[in-house]
């Protein structure tokens, strides 16, 4: 309605507009067209932020200084998305990440929740994600899942410090009210078949699980991944890119969250690319820069960014190969059939 339809009600009958208003605020009701939101069109998206590793990496040492697992369930830094204005915010919409430590001979208590969560490891080895009572090695590079609901804790047998970064769908969840935890000991624990039976590539077993809605694989580790990556061929931006996946289904490795591994060669810009799920990125080797709508974000090794939704995207390696780990929402979108995803030209 608009500045026609206010002047209209404060011309009209024996009460102003503000008596209006004011009536429609105790009632709990708001008019539509005074919100800036409705009926507009927008250009571009949220704004990206980067965590530098340079900057972040200190920071873990203070925490890994002042308390511990035993103190505060899991030592845990969240990445919170700055321009939110709120320290509960997610890293970006629907998807919050963090940084986890273990210390030689630390453990994390067992406990499950509603969200589903991935690890994935940017620094040391020799710790242990116990998943539904699959024992899972964490060594750099590799990808642990821990899907809703399942039991998991951390047991590190390793001599250094070990960092994973967190991801999970908490934001969607709290959003619709669906948040929800329980502590260990565990108990009903479901058995599945040993990992071995999905080792080799295109066989699997004949074995339940299609009715699972995550992979019975927990652990892929970095080696099988970066070999995956450099054999890819281009994708339609010019990068070459993994998805890890559910064994069984070949769809996603866990619900309403996507993986995939991407590799960029030194020397020309990935094609843009617009999308309405979110990601947020962890740079494993490499180094370079990224476009995120009007601004470019320059990055390193172990450097952590997010993709928010409805910006134009594209990557360039500055080093001879660079390689990057992202998580996103997309499983989520298209489920309930709102992803959408366009390409633009080599010229931006």
């Amino acid at each position: 309605m608009g500045a026609a339809g206010t002047q209209a009600m404060t011309s009209s009958g024996d009460k102003s507009y503000e008596e209006v208003r004011k009536a429609w605020r105790d009632a709990h009701v708001h008019p539509l067209w005074e919100n800036p939101l409705a009926h507009s069109e927008r250009n571009g998206g949220p704004r990206p932020h980067l965590w530098s590793w340079r900057k972040i990496r200190p920071l873990l040492d203070d925490a890994m200084k002042v308390t511990t697992p035993a103190a505060v369930e899991r030592r845990v830094l969240t990445l919170v998305d700055p321009h939110a204005g709120d320290a509960t915010a997610g890293t970006t919409t629907n998807l919050t990440t963090a940084l986890q430590m273990l210390l030689a001979g630390e453990t994390a208590r067992p406990h499950r929740h509603s969200m589903n969560a991935i690890r994935f490891v940017v620094e040391g080895s020799g710790a242990h994600t116990i998943v539904d009572g699959k024992s899972c090695l964490m060594q750099e590079g590799d990808l642990i899942l821990t899907p809703a609901w399942t039991w998991h804790e951390h047991v590190h047998s390793g001599s250094e410090p070990i960092v994973w970064m967190d991801a999970l769908d908490v934001p969607l969840h709290r959003y619709l009210g669906i948040d929800a935890f329980e502590p260990g000991p565990t108990h009903d624990v479901p058995e599945y078949a040993h990992e071995d039976a999905f080792a080799v590539a295109n066989v699997v077993p004949d074995v339940p699980g299609t009715e699972l809605k995550f992979s019975p694989v927990f652990r892929y580790p970095w080696r099988q991944a970066a070999t995956a990556v450099r054999a890819a061929p281009r994708a339609r931006d010019g990068a070459r890119r993994v998805r890890y996946v559910n064994p069984l289904t070949g769809g996603s490795a866990m619900a309403l969250m996507d993986c995939h591994l991407a590799q960029l060669d030194r020397g020309s810009d990935t094609i843009p690319f617009r999308t309405t799920s979110n990601a947020v990125c962890c740079v494993v080797e490499g180094a370079g820069a990224t476009r995120v709508g009007d601004q470019m974000l320059r990055w390193e090794a172990k450097d952590i960014f997010s993709l928010p939704h409805g910006n134009w995207i594209s990557h360039r390696a500055e080093t001879d190969k660079a390689t990057m780990f992202v998580v996103s929402d997309r499983d989520a979108l298209k489920r309930l059939d709102l992803l959408k995803e366009e390409y633009g030209n080599e010229g931006g």
